[in-house]
């Protein structure tokens, strides 16, 4: 009986604070404008393989506040897996979607006894929403809501009354590969306590600092050793609140944030000034589409804006990918890039949506080269961790420079062409033998490095000849056409080549073994395809279009089977094609180059509505930092850049009835007449009231703003895309 009245008691204040979100999300979505956040389901994405980041943030924050759990596994990279129940506590740092581990840093815990650790949650008594998050805690009875800046964390909680109101703030938990290494916490005055955490992991040197100021006066503070604090406040009524500033700079700055970002004391105004930034940058697209479509869209698009992360201070400085200070930086820096993922869809979906933040990426990726003596490939928090393969970066500033953005372009096509020269990651052996031998390379996985090298090889020459450098676009031109040199006639399939022209044997092309093939987190079957910078040279390898269309369709209607020893994040198969892993996202466009976009709209429309769901377990595969949903906004618009630089943007199939697409001060409004799930084929296209027949179109065009139309119908059009003038 006690448990019930206990748990009513707790639902009755959830429910105020459901209506509380409620009111907010109103206040946001007043003067005329829709409330976007309503739409958005944190929890999507927080169960299965998604990874996904649940918590307090703003968009592209640096503090992530949210809730961390015991490392249990791969599926705990975020911190959080909907499976568990058990807390260490609210950390100010996450990652959202990670195939690693990391962060996690300055772990609060409202606690009922100095030596409470961890403490336990029920699904039903915890909600989440863009810019809130609140939990009820089993054993010390404490409501817990968090809500945040860009640079700070506002933690709010209410204990039983009359109880003294205890927290312990742990210094050592971090996610996944991270370790503590040193770290410190001491008091100032009787409201106040700062520190730092030094740690290494997938980031092998982190450094953070913090101060956290409370709303009463501390009665107690014991310490076990540097890492853990056992705070102890007096008992009564009101809540116990504490702000919390970050910088990876100094403490002074922490403070400075913490002064500059959150002054005050008003809990709710922080929370309300998140959700309507939030809905600021949700409403960059209105889009009109039945219910659960919009959960899903929105949702998708709130994962896009998790990340990349703010990494300077309010005052510009920021610590540098050298490990040095930066002073009073002249552009916003950046952390937090998965390139090898984002630069499929992410990426080209922010060149229309955040035109005004192309600068400072470009910034960003510059002063990184200038620091580390090459552009980033997945950089967190000011280190370089080298995950992945080939030069992720290239394509993205590539596409940057080729869109028309404020960028240095000359500095940019220095700094690519520095990074493509480099000995290191098997360059040497790629300007040794014009490929790369696998039996040359310790860690092999030579096709997908190869593969990865040629397209941005083939970025970085579209600026060499952009900017009338003869000299590198010949050179990388000719280089990006090395992916020929893996294609095997006979089998038709990319192969692992060795230094004497042999391809490798034993060979499978379904075998996906992580870390001991020709192949990153994939077979032959899904990187045959990795071609997107020369999708007609590779079609002339098939022999013919006809021979092209006939594997690809293969690839759908093969059985699923990986072999006994799959890697885990081969995922959200469609015979072999694997919608869970970045390769595969712009192979099903790949049908619009052979005049048959038909085939395309079906298998979007397949993906689309069985692989994206409204659950926690509702993405197929690792969020990666925003790219799985990307793929998904750009989709469900009708468009995707295949190319990794450029922006010709490929038709697929929209459904969104209406969807207006604000880019800085150009709106691009996008109708599809007749849209519904029985209507997925493109009849026809009007571009500003013209007819259209190009299948495709340049960003170019759509960054004027205008109007495309789609005329949706039942049936494949005979006539829409298949003229080899109308293709991409």
């Amino acid at each position: 009986m006690k448990k019930l009245v206990f748990l009513m008691a707790c639902a009755a204040l959830l429910l105020v604070h459901v209506q509380c979100s409620m009111n907010a999300q109103s206040s946001a979505a007043s003067g005329g404008e829709d409330s976007f956040t309503q739409y958005v389901d944190p929890f999507i994405g927080t169960g299965g393989h998604g990874h996904v980041f649940i918590g307090a943030n703003v968009p592209f924050g640096f503090v992530q506040l949210g809730p961390s759990q015991q490392t249990q596994g791969w599926d705990w990279c975020s911190g959080y897996h909907y499976s568990d129940s058990v807390l260490v506590g609210f950390g100010h740092t996450h990652l959202s979607g990670t195939g690693v581990g990391d962060l996690g840093d300055i772990t609060f815990l409202p606690v009922a006894r100095a030596d409470q650790r961890t403490d336990k949650f029920t699904h039903e008594l915890e909600t989440a929403e863009p810019g809130y998050y609140s939990v009820h805690t089993q054993e010390a009875d404490v409501q817990v809501e968090l809500t945040a800046t860009a640079r700070t964390g506002f933690h709010r909680y209410f204990y039983p009354d009359n109880e003294p109101q205890m927290l312990v703030i742990n210094l050592k938990h971090g996610i996944g590969w991270d370790s503590m290494k040193e770290c410190g916490l001491q008091q100032q005055g009787d409201r106040m306590v700062e520190g730092f955490r030094h740690s290494s992991g997938w980031a092998p040197d982190q450094k953070l600092f913090f101060v956290a100021e409370f709303n009463k006066p501390l009665t107690a503070l014991e310490q076990e050793g540097d890492s853990i604090s056992v705070l102890t406040f007096e008992a009564g009524s009101e809540p116990l609140m504490a702000k919390v500033g970050l910088s990876a700079v100094s403490v002074e700055n922490a403070r400075l944030n913490l002064q500059t970002e959150n002054p005050g004391w008003d809990f709710d105004e922080v929370w309300m000034k998140a959700n309507t930034q939030w809905n600021e940058q949700l409403g960059k697209i209105r889009a009109d589409m039945d219910e659960e479509a919009s959960v899903i869209f929105y949702t998708s698009l709130f994962h896009t804006m998790t990340a990349p992360s703010l990494f300077n201070d309010v005052n510009g400085d920021y610590r540098g990918a050298d490990g040095r200070v930066y002073q009073k930086a002249d552009f916003t820096n950046y952390t937090t890039f998965s390139l090898w993922d984002t630069y499929r869809a992410a990426h080209p979906l922010a060149t229309l949506i955040h035109p005004d933040k192309q600068r400072d990426f470009a910034m960003t990726f510059l002063k990184i080269c200038e620091q580390q003596g090459r552009l980033p490939v997945w950089h967190l928090v000011g280190n370089e961790t080298d995950c992945m393969v080939g030069n992720p970066a290239i394509p993205v500033l590539a596409d940057i420079v080729l869109k028309g953005f404020s960028v240095d372009g000359k500095a940019a096509l220095e700094a690519m062409k520095q990074t493509a020269m480099v000995d290191g990651r098997s360059i040497g052996l790629l300007k040794k033998y014009g490929y790369i031998p696998w039996d040359k390379e310790p860690t092999n996985e030579t096709v997908s490095k190869g593969l990865e090298y040629a397209l941005a090889d083939g970025a970085l020459a579209r600026v060499a000849k952009q900017l009338g450098d003869s000299v590198a676009y010949d050179y990388f031109y000719n280089r990006s056409l090395s992916y020929k040199k893996y294609f095997d006639p006979q089998t038709k399939f990319m192969r692992g080549l060795s230094s004497d022209g042999k391809f490798h044997e034993p060979f499978s092309p379904i075998e996906a073994i992580p870390g001991k093939q020709d192949y990153t987190e994939g077979n032959a079957w899904q990187y045959v395809w990795l071609v997107p910078h020369d999708v007609y040279g590779l079609i002339d390898l098939f022999g013919s279009e006809q021979a092209f269309a006939q594997k690809l369709d293969s690839l759908f209607t093969m059985d699923s089977y990986l072999g006994e020893n799959a890697a885990s994040d081969v995922t959200g198969l469609i015979g072999q094609y694997a919608h869970g892993n970045e390769p595969s996202h712009h192979t099903i466009y790949l049908y619009n180059y052979v005049g048959q976009p038909w085939k395309a709209a079906q298998r979007l429309r397949e993906v689309m509505s069985t692989l994206y769901r409204v659950d926690p377990d509702g993405l197929c595969g690792n969020e990666d930092v925003g790219q799985m949903s990307a793929w998904y906004v750009l989709s469900a618009l009708g468009l995707y850049q295949v190319e990794p630089a450029g922006g010709r943007y490929v038709f697929g199939s929209p459904i969104v009835n209406d969807a207006d697409v604000r880019m800085g001060d150009k709106t691009l409004n996008i109708i599809a007449h007749n849209n519904s799930p029985e209507n997925l084929y493109i009849q026809s296209v009007r571009w500003n009231g013209q007819p259209y027949s190009k299948s495709y179109i340049d960003f170019k065009d759509l960054q004027q703003g205008g109007t495309l139309e789609f005329e949706m119908g039942a049936y494949p059009s005979d006539t829409f895309g298949v003229n080899p003038d109308d293709r991409p």
